[in-house]
């Protein structure tokens, strides 16, 4: 699904370089649930970004879901973007004035598809993560955690090859956020490969693989049965 080879990234500050990453070197299967570790500033947006093909290395090779993705330009690397990923943020993103149901069919605009079918798929999406009651409401009409289960359920209608949370809980409180940990371990045992860019242990904990960076490479790779308890 995901193979990393050599991957560096260096930033030039003034007359200095700073290698944000150096020498990754990383595969993720699909449907693997993976848990992206590190402290501020160990890289991990950094990787997220280039998995998320947001940016691209400075050095090294990535493949995507079988296509080399690591060398192509702007456009083409927004169509791996808008077809194979789907993102959910710790800010919702959200149209405020639209409906719950436009927000969500927002990204097949891009595919050239119907409202009609826009609709259908939006509605699909909202249904999977239990807002199917909730269409026609707007944003500033639901909770925290409605907000981020229609944030995700944005993130699924393309039906992603891959799901990148960036702290998807950082906005909730501990309750909500074990809700929506819940739903993505119901996407997992559905088949969906995510990878969730977190600081926080808790969260980790309910994937079944954490990989933590540590000064722009990776210091471990544990595998261990997810956690069921409480965030």
């Amino acid at each position: 699904m995901i193979e990393l080879h050599g991957i560096c990234k260096t930033y030039k500050l003034g007359d200095n370089e700073f290698a944000a990453l150096a020498d990754i070197d990383l595969r993720v299967e699909r449907n693997e649930y993976v848990a992206l570790t590190g402290a501020s500033g160990s890289g991990k947006s950094t990787l997220m970004n280039i998995l998320g093909c947001l940016d691209t290395p400075s050095a090294g090779s990535y493949s995507l879901d079988g296509e080399a993705v690591a060398g192509l330009n702007d456009d083409a690397l927004a169509r791996v973007r808008n077809r194979k990923i789907g993102f959910v943020f710790q800010s919702f993103y959200l149209m405020p004035r639209a409906t719950i149901v436009e927000n969500v069919a927002q990204p097949l605009i891009y595919r050239g598809l119907s409202p009609a079918v826009r609709r259908e798929r939006a509605a699909e999406a909202l249904n999977r993560v239990g807002l199917g009651d909730r269409l026609n409401h707007r944003p500033n009409e639901l909770s925290g955690g409605q907000r981020q289960r229609t944030a995700i359920a944005r993130a699924l209608i393309g039906r992603p090859q891959l799901l990148l949370a960036d702290e998807p809980t950082g906005n909730l409180d501990s309750r909500t956020a074990e809700e929506i940990m819940k739903l993505f371990g119901q996407l997992h045992a559905d088949g969906q490969t995510l990878i969730i860019v977190t600081h926080d242990q808790g969260i980790a904990n309910h994937c079944q693989r954490a990989i933590r960076l540590h000064d722009g490479r990776i210091a471990a790779d544990d595998r261990r049965v997810p956690s069921t308890g409480a965030v």
